[in-house]
């Protein structure tokens, strides 16, 4: 890093608390936590089917800040309320999708947590309290989306606890997806 001051995004990213969690935008010290959740080979069985690269997750943290700077909605950093522990990612985004049927620019809900977190209730707290957010920043009916890999039983029973039902059965970039809606 150079010596030059760090700009202040906290104000593009309104952190969110639930009972167990705590919500707020990425930070460049939280990018080593973020590089070993998508090089964990358990958290990408379903999500693209092979670990990222450092580089690549790099890129993806850098896509989460400018979703927040030119839609005013993207992903936050979940942590643990009681213990500071990181938990994963959460939230909604628009990556344009080349799927069909077409996503039309509703906002995707996209959930990713550490092993350590699955099984424990936190992806539904956490993307109801994403909903509840997007609820209040988004015009009454607008529909956001979900897409799961039909293998991800606990996603889409995640899903379905958050209230997406199935739109469609697809592919993206070659392979099945089931498309949910709410």
């Amino acid at each position: 890093m150079s010596d030059a001051k760090l700009p202040d995004l906290s104000a593009l990213v309104p952190p969110l608390d639930t009972p167990r969690l705590t919500f707020r935008g990425h930070r460049l010290e939280d990018f080593d936590e973020c590089a070993a959740l998508w090089a964990d080979p358990v958290v990408t069985r379903f999500i693209g089917g092979k670990p990222a690269s450092r580089e690549e997750v790099w890129a993806r943290l850098m896509r989460y800040v400018g979703h927040w700077a030119l839609l005013g909605y993207g992903y936050w950093v979940v942590r643990e309320r009681a213990s500071g522990r990181f938990v994963g990612e959460v939230g909604l985004a628009d990556f344009r999708r080349a799927v069909d049927p077409p996503l039309d620019g509703a906002p995707e809900c996209g959930w990713v947590l550490s092993p350590w977190a699955h099984g424990q209730g936190f992806a539904t707290e956490a993307v109801s309290a994403v909903l509840a957010w997007g609820a209040t920043r988004f015009d009454a009916g607008v529909r956001t989306v979900c897409l799961i890999d039909p293998g991800n039983v606990a996603s889409i029973r995640v899903a379905a606890k958050c209230g997406y039902t199935e739109l469609a059965r697809t592919t993206y970039k070659g392979e099945p997806t089931i498309l949910y809606q709410r």
